[in-house]
């Protein structure tokens, strides 16, 4: 077989769809984000970043700066290994304790990645869970779903946050059998948020654990940013919540919350987290300024929620398509992967906003979208050149507007 010219193949036919991926060299500004200069054929450009998951900038706050600054210096870059070899350090044990008290948990682990804490939990507890089965929302997050293989447990898929079906698939099965519900609060793509009170009932009916993944949800959502089960008085119901630290808190790691058994036999038997070198200690100070800040302040999240509602109001005028989601998470609809990419080129090289286009196999083909992420300091100038600059590409690539 000629492998290279298979590899050139498979790529040739993603860029003729519109799907080849294209990462744009970007570097964020510390003190000015959501501006960042963006590195293209030797030229610099300073451009708005409209597609970021640094949702409240705590990526560029000043306590989350000094505590990775003053930790990495005090101990050194690297952790030195694994958790159990080496890799504890005290930020670790720090942070693990904030975390269980932001989620009002016994307890808590930290992981390398949000992916990594899905994917490694999930497929230890249904793999060791005598006759596990897993019922997973139809459009839970690849890290889940990779999860859910590895663990060769027997799995049942429901469609996407409806809890009738999923009733329908729990009574199949005998009450003492071990069972896991798999979803998440606030969805990637589409922006929609899950019916949990609705699950947990279903939970407690067939004798079944939850396992919520928060990733896009905490910082942002509950009295101390807890996320969508804390600000619906849910927490307390769930078995697992997953969160990450990479998202609103500003960093990059993910973790779980649950009781102290569970949370001890992950950390036990899990080989995603036992088999990998731990969290950089500057990282693990970091995450924790950023959750001891966000757990008392309310003005980030409040000033995200304002931003949020005035790019709904002015896309609205504007005509331009966007599904009408609850979060702050905004789908706008182009429908057309070819098209879908020329228009992000377009907002890049002519009007200096960049925003990633999501094409398949992200989203399902005729759904293609620019996903726009509004950050509690976009400012009202800044709404504005978005929304002209999204009319100007719709005239110019004659997208559809809304009816």
């Amino acid at each position: 077989m000629d492998y290279e010219s298979f590899f050139k193949q498979k790529l040739q036919d993603i860029k003729i769809e519109g799907r080849y991926r294209i990462f744009a060299d970007l570097e964020r500004c510390a003190k000015d984000f959501p501006y960042a200069f963006y590195n293209n054929e030797g030229n610099s450009r300073r451009v708005v970043v409209w597609c970021s998951n640094d949702y409240l900038a705590m990526g560029q706050h000043e306590k989350v700066l000094n505590a990775m600054t003053e930790a990495t210096r005090r101990v050194g870059a690297g952790a030195g290994g694994t958790r159990n070899i080496s890799g504890t350090s005290h930020y670790h044990v720090l942070l693990e304790r904030e975390i269980a008290d932001l989620h009002d948990k016994e307890a808590a682990l930290i992981f390398s990645s949000g992916y990594v804490s899905n994917e490694a939990s999930i497929s230890t507890l249904a793999s060791h869970l005598p006759e596990c089965v897993v019922f997973s929302d139809a459009h839970n997050h690849a890290s889940i779903i990779q999860g859910i293989r590895y663990s060769g447990a027997q799995k049942e898929i429901f469609r996407h946050n409806d809890s009738l079906h999923l009733r329908e698939l729990l009574s199949r099965y005998p009450k003492e059998r071990p069972k896991l519900i798999v979803f998440e609060s606030v969805y990637s793509m589409d922006g929609d948020i899950a019916p949990i009170e609705s699950f947990c009932d279903l939970a407690e009916e067939y004798n079944a654990l939850t396992f919520i993944d928060e990733v896009h949800a905490v910082g942002m959502y509950g009295h101390k940013g807890g996320g969508i089960a804390q600000k619906e008085k849910q927490a307390h119901r769930l078995s697992i919540i997953e969160g990450t630290l990479g998202k609103a808190f500003g960093v990059v790691g993910g973790y779980i919350a649950s009781t102290t058994d569970l949370v001890d036999f992950v950390r036990s038997f899990a080989s995603g987290f036992i088999f990998t070198t731990s969290m950089p200690p500057g990282v693990a100070a970091a995450a924790l300024a950023s959750i001891q800040h966000l757990k008392v302040s309310q003005t980030e999240r409040l000033q995200h929620q304002e931003t949020v509602s005035k790019v709904k109001r002015r896309l609205i005028q504007a005509g331009i398509p966007f599904i009408p989601t609850p979060s702050h998470i905004i789908p706008i609809l182009v429908r057309n992967a070819r098209q879908c990419q020329l228009a992000s080129e377009r907002l890049l090289k002519e009007h200096n906003i960049y925003v990633q286009p999501i094409n398949y196999p992200t989203v399902p083909r005729g759904t293609e979208r620019l996903r726009i992420t509004p950050s509690a300091v976009h400012t009202n100038q800044m709404i504005d050149e978005l929304v002209d600059a999204l009319k100007s590409v719709w005239d110019d690539l004659t997208i559809e507007y809304a009816a």
